[in-house]
Parts: C-alpha cells; structure tokens; sequence
C-alpha cells in the first residue's frame, strides 16, 4: 500500500511538471518506473496489456533499425533515447485505473498548465515577448513546446467544466489555484531582477511536491479544487495561447473544441463559428497577422515538406535515421527554401516517414489510430454528455485529436514535454477498461 501511494505521488508530480521542465518530469518518470517495478516484483501490481502494445514495440524496434541504417548510427541511437518516454503510458495506464487517483493526476497537470500558461501571460505583457522573433515559452525551452502543452491542458480543463460532475465551486478550492498564479508571478518579478533561474527551478520543486501532496491527501479541500481549478486555467490557457501566436496550436485547439462541442451539445458549435466570424470581423491584431499563409515562414514549410518528400523517395525503407534530418537537409534542401538548415520537417508524418521511413509512418499511423478509437469508444461506453466521472475520456480524445491535429504543422512530438502530455492522454482510455475489468 505504501509503494502504490508512493506511485501515485510520483505520478501526480510527474503530470504537474510536464508543463514546466524537461528535467524535473523526466527525473520523476525514471523514479516512477523503479517503484513500479518494485510493485510487479513484489506482485503488488500487475503489468498492464493493452492494444497499443504491438504498435508501440513496432515503432520501437523500427526506430533502431532505422538508426543503425543511419548515415551516423551512433548520433541517430542517441537522438532514439527518447523511446523511453514511451514507459509513461504503461505507468499511467496502472495507476489512472482507480478513479480517485485519475481525478488527482489530471488536476496534478492542470496545476503544472495554470503555471505554465499564467508565466505566458506576464511574459507576452510584462516581459517583452510581445513579437513573433520572442513569443513566451512559459517555464520550457521554447515557444513552440508551451503552445502545445498549453493546448492540451485547455481542452483537458475545458472538458472537466463540461463534462465532469456539476458542483459549484467552493471559496475554497480557489486557494490552491491562487498560490500558483502568485509563485508565477513571483517567478516573472525575480526573472525582471535578474534571477530568474533559482525562482524557476524553487517554483518547479516546489509546484511537482505541492501536486504529490494534494493528490496523497485525504482532506475533503481537495474535491473543491478539483471543481474550482479549470475554471480558473481555462481563461489563463485561452489568454496564454492567443499570446503565443502558434498557428499550429490554434488550429489543434479548434479541432479539440469542435469535438467537444459534438460529445457535449452539436447545436452549439455555431458558437465556435460565431466566435471565428468574430475575429474575422473585429480583426484583433495579435491573431490576424497570423492569419495568413503568404508570409515568409509559410513559405519555408511548403519548401522544406518538399525536401521531406524528397528524402523518403530516396530511402523509403529505413530512412534517413532519428535525428538525421539537421545534417542530411542540405543535400535536399530546394533553392527557393527560406532557410539553409532545419532540425525538423514541421510535420508528424512527414518527419516519422523521412527519418524511419514508410514502414515507421505505418506504425506510428497505427498507434495513433488505435488510441484515438479507444478514447472515442470510452468517451460512448461512459456516457459523458451526461456530466460525471467519464470526463477524462472526453478531455483524451479531444486532446489527442488536438495534438495530431496541430502536429499537421509542426513536429509537435519531437517536443518531450507534447509527447509525455500526448502518452498521459493515451493512457486514459485504456486505464478506464481496466478499471471497468477489474469492476466486472
């Protein structure tokens, strides 16, 4: 019993700092791995099979023969360390089984995404990243990984107000939300002063202990903060999304949205029409000058997807390894392209089929698909338009659907941070089955 609370912890820290360092998360992960596997030693839990098992080993095993077919096999084996990751959906599928715990991990990463999307907004407006060569990254490296994280945590909040129970917010439970905006912003006043780096790294120890604490607790508090959290990170994430000026998440956010209109209410989604006819119209400048496929950064895409095309008809098999698509893009790249290097391809598929070819497209389309059928079929068995405990299906769907969709336009799972939050969704439906399993 001690390990399965110690697991739970881990996870509910885990899943706060998702949104806020590579480090801390992943640091989290290996710890979180060792008393799982402590647990099946001492045969306190049970290794979970699931559908996505043979997709997953597929895509694994493809990827290191893909780089060991590398022009550099040791650079592109160092490049596929990230496979690990994968060890979180299996970690989160055996503890998201009981439904306590589920509630509290995905409060635990709405409270990393409030942060994350509150330090956004006091950049865009207080910091000076207020222009598309500085747009806010929040807590992570870069702007692109905050607008992706930041996506999911929306649509996941936006489908606990939607879909989860109909309590009314308590005083209360508006607390805990409070305190992490103030860290935020103690956070942003330290970054102005010049110490940013020690206010950071205090705010993540101390936001990953605070998410462990209330999801271990036994206080009657905590079901209030459940209520009252995304009410309050659903405006801030909006708010902090527009800030980032990512098109990419814009149009994941839109996708996510539309599905939850359709579970919730399909009349309604004139409402998200309404609510495009109305930028169209009023014109805000911070979304408009994005609105566009004619400037220099579109142009770059069409030219560099052109390249990607180009490197899997010449090594449509194996690739050109994990890794590789920096070092190899030059020989492809076309004379019209913007920019004479780039890491990545600025598509999912496009980037998975020229580093592991067409065989690591079809198993990464699989593995997709699969999770996406498993949340939809949960999202129907559960009921959620209803209102109640099938939230957390209606919030995986929307946010795996959000983060495929937005990956259209940008490698958005080469970001660890969108891949560990894209492994916590997936791991949602088929811990659901469990439970109802175990149930039967």
């Amino acid at each position: 019993m001690r390990l399965e609370r110690a697991q739970l912890g881990l996870l509910a820290a885990l899943a706060a700092t998702i949104p806020l360092s590579i480090f801390a998360s992943q640091t989290l992960l290996v710890l979180s791995v060792l008393v799982l596997a402590a647990r099946l030693a001492a045969r306190g839990a049970r290794f979970p099979a699931t559908p996505l098992d043979v997709p997953i080993v597929c895509l694994v095993v493809w990827t290191l023969l893909s780089a060991s077919f590398a022009r550099d096999p040791a650079r592109s084996h160092e490049d596929a360390k990230k496979l690990v990751l994968f060890a979180l959906f299996y970690l989160a599928v055996e503890v998201l089984a009981r439904g306590v715990d589920r509630e509290r991990a995905l409060s635990a990463a709405l409270l990393g995404g409030l942060a994350l999307a509150g330090l956004m907004v006091l950049q865009r407006h207080f910091l000076g990243y207020d222009t598309l060569d500085r747009r806010p990254s929040g807590f992570l490296g870069h702007y692109m990984s905050a607008s992706g994280v930041t996506m999911g945590v929306l649509l996941i909040a936006i489908a606990r107000l939607a879909f989860g129970p109909r309590s009314r917010p308590r005083a209360v439970g508006f607390a805990l939300p409070a305190l992490v905006l103030a860290g935020v912003g103690a956070v942003a006043a330290a970054t102005a002063a010049g110490h940013g780096v020690a206010a950071t790294r205090a705010c993540v120890a101390a936001l990953g202990a605070l998410a462990a604490a209330v999801a271990l607790s036994r206080s009657a508090a905590v079901c209030a903060v459940g209520a009252a959290l995304p009410a309050v990170t659903v405006p801030v994430a909006a708010w902090a999304l527009v800030a980032s000026q990512t098109r990419s998440a814009w149009v994941g956010a839109l996708a996510g949205l539309v599905l939850l209109g359709l579970l919730r209410a399909p009349r309604l989604l004139w409402l998200v029409g309404g609510a495009v006819l109305a930028v169209l119209v009023l014109r805000p400048a911070a979304v408009t000058e994005r609105l566009t496929i004619g400037d220099a950064s579109s142009r770059d895409r069409y030219y560099m997807w052109q390249a990607g095309l180009d490197m899997v008809l010449d090594k449509p098999v194996f690739g050109q390894g994990p890794g590789m698509i920096l070092a190899e893009y030059p020989r492809y790249r076309w004379p019209e392209a913007t920019h004479p290097m780039q890491p990545h391809l600025h598509n999912n598929l496009l980037q998975v089929a020229a580093e592991r070819g067409l065989p690591g497209l079809a198993f990464l389309l699989w593995w997709a698909i699969v999770a996406l059928a498993a949340a939809l079929r949960e999202v129907l068995r559960s009921g959620v338009a209803e209102g109640g405990a099938g939230w957390p299906a209606a919030g995986a769907f929307a946010g795996l659907a959000a983060i495929f969709a937005a990956g259209l336009f940008e490698y958005n799972l080469g970001d660890s941070e969108v891949l560990m939050l894209c492994l916590l969704f997936t791991a949602v439906p088929f811990a659901l089955a469990r439970e109802r399993a175990a149930a039967a």
